[in-house]
């Protein structure tokens, strides 16, 4: 039995992003609005992407990263572009960087 990860493009145009072990099921659920939360108060909802994965633990590590993810990034994902995907996890690692500790001074 495999494990999924998978993004809902919702009503008010953002994404959900969840994991499960019955993809169809989940869907379902979610279209029918009887998971309430975030999805049950922007349907409809359409499945735009989602990937099996060998464990629980796997799917739900990928559901976490791709939350954190900005918008940009989740749509390169929906197309399948990851040298986009690439450059704009290298462009946030940059930004990361040049904020860290630049700030910084030493008493001399």
């Amino acid at each position: 039995m495999g494990f999924w990860a998978y993004m809902l493009h919702c009503a008010d145009r953002s994404f959900y992003v969840g994991h499960t072990d019955d993809l169809d099921a989940r869907i379902g659920a979610h279209q029918s609005g009887l998971i309430k939360g975030y999805t049950s108060t922007r349907l409809p909802v359409t499945l735009v992407w989602a990937d099996e994965f060998p464990s629980r633990y796997e799917a739900l590590q990928a559901e976490r990263q791709i939350k954190g993810w900005r918008r940009a990034k989740k749509l390169a994902l929906i197309r399948g572009d990851w040298r986009l995907i690439s450059a704009l996890a290298r462009n946030a690692e940059e930004k990361k960087r040049a904020s860290t500790g630049s700030a910084r001074t030493e008493e001399g």
